[in-house]
């Protein structure tokens, strides 16, 4: 077993920081599968596009020759598995792609892989990990006063992406406790910063702020989140892979709870400095709009176990990350307009429109 790793959703937010963290620190080969939905994109992995270690393939991680295939061609010490539908919004208007990609695709891949491990020698089958990324949504919604989610907190999940989520979490523990494969899980809370695709909260707002657009807020916009520097987040997995113990959990957050309309004054604020309007602030495009069903009113990570028993911390305060987020969108205006044609204008239109505002 050479020293390989396979991740799927490589091309995605999250998967391609990581991928290019890997290949930039020299840990080894990576194989790279994705889909390629309209969240994966290969211009995500531009940096590492042409270099030996890393290896791209578009497939389906439901796919139930390829899977196999390409576990007995590259012999990977670790997958790990970022592969996922993911917004909540696009969730509620057609689950269906969420049942199939994160329930029916984690548990082909957790087969593929089963079969896999089992034909290991016993030290590759002790060294073998399968990291399966998660999210802190998982765990339902907390009030302003409740303590923050531990990996002991049950799942509540409240909306389709969360649940199919979860689901996914389950087959992954019940795969380690039927058939003793060496599972890990992280749940994260939420995640910024470069190749963000624009339909989440940071990235839209910047996107909308300097097209002179709505800015809009769900609610009231008091709805608490915990933010986590996308490096950060990769860091930490890195982390788990190498030292997390076997079946266990670890939630990774950053330790900054801010409400959703905190987060875009302070958007507007950097923006105000770093690129002025001709008159006026950008806080002045913020518009509230009917708020989504079942909005989760809060999510907050205790991070205090990876801390303890692997030594990481987040590197980033939200104020470090939020202006590495800005000025990386402000310098790559061209990646932006690359993943803001097309599918995404028409995705933009649906949400907000019937929410009673036009933004595409």
């Amino acid at each position: 077993m050479e020293n390989c790793i396979i991740v799927t959703g490589g091309a995605g937010f999250i998967g391609s920081n990581f991928a290019n963290a890997w290949i930039k620190l020299g840990l080894g080969k990576l194989v790279n599968l994705d889909k390629l939905t309209y969240a994966g994109n290969l211009a995500n992995l531009a940096d590492v596009e042409q270099h030996p270690n890393h290896i791209f393939i578009q497939g389906d991680i439901g796919d139930k020759e390829l899977i196999p295939s390409l576990l007995r061609q590259h012999r990977p010490r670790a997958i790990v598995n970022f592969a996922a539908e993911s917004h909540v919004d696009r969730s509620i208007h057609g689950p269906a792609e969420f049942i199939e990609t994160n329930i029916v695709g984690t548990f082909n891949l957790l087969e593929a892989t089963r079969a896999y491990w089992g034909g290991l020698n016993d030290s590759d089958k002790a060294n073998f990990r399968f990291l399966h990324v998660s999210t802190d949504e998982v765990y339902g919604s907390l009030s302003k006063t409740d303590p923050a989610f531990s990996e002991t907190k049950a799942y509540e999940p409240n909306s389709p992406y969360s649940a199919s989520k979860a689901a996914s979490d389950h087959l992954v523990r019940a795969y380690h406790h039927t058939y003793g494969m060496p599972v890990l899980t992280t749940n994260c809370s939420n995640n910024y910063g470069p190749y963000h695709f624009p339909e989440k909260l940071i990235p839209l707002v910047i996107h909308n702020a300097l097209n002179g657009r709505p800015l809009p807020i769900y609610g009231n916009g008091q709805q608490i989140r915990d933010w986590l520097y996308v490096g950060d987040h990769c860091a930490a997995i890195r982390r788990v892979l190498e030292a997390g113990k076997v079946g266990e959990v670890y939630n990774i957050g950053g330790w900054n709870e801010k409400a959703n309309i905190e987060v875009v004054h302070t958007l507007c604020d950097i923006l105000d400095k770093e690129k002025p309007k001709q008159s006026g602030s950008y806080r002045d495009q913020i518009t509230f709009v009917q708020d989504r069903p079942g909005h989760d009113v809060r999510y907050a990570i205790d991070a205090s176990k990876i801390e303890r028993e692997l030594g990481w911390k987040p590197a980033e305060t939200f104020e470090t990350g939020i202006q590495k987020t800005v000025t990386w969108y402000l310098t790559h205006q061209d990646w932006v307009n690359n993943v803001t044609s097309g599918e995404y204008k028409n995705w933009v239109s649906t949400n907000y429109k019937e929410r009673g505002e036009e933004l595409a």
